[in-house]
């Protein structure tokens, strides 16, 4: 995975901000803002699972669900082109539009190196 870590289920972005000469991340997918920083990859790697094992803790004391509901619904901006085309080949294959990006996400995620 590049650009992010994962450590106990959860993910962390990483980024880099040359003015500060420091990394910085945050847990993604999670209903509250958790960021770690470090000066080092090692560093950074240690803030993240630091973060992570507090985060966890933090959600057993308060009673919450550590992680946000990814409920499959999201909207997608493409081209009209792409559209029509899609929708053309809804038609076609006698299914619904929502089916046929689903279909090509399910395709594109499978083959992608994540």
């Amino acid at each position: 995975m590049e650009n992010a870590m994962e450590y106990k289920g959860f993910i962390g972005s990483v980024n880099y901000s040359s003015t500060d000469e420091v990394f910085h991340g945050k847990i993604e997918f999670v209903t509250d803002l958790v960021t770690f920083e470090g000066t080092s990859i090692s560093e950074l790697k240690t803030a993240f699972q630091e973060s992570v094992d507090d985060y966890i803790e933090f959600c057993k004391e308060t009673g919450k669900t550590p992680e946000k509901s990814l409920k499959g619904v999201f909207n997608v901006r493409v081209k009209p082109e792409i559209h029509r085309k899609a929708a053309i080949l809804a038609v076609e294959k006698k299914i619904s539009l929502n089916q046929v990006v689903a279909d090509a996400l399910s395709q594109y995620v499978g083959h992608a190196h994540v």
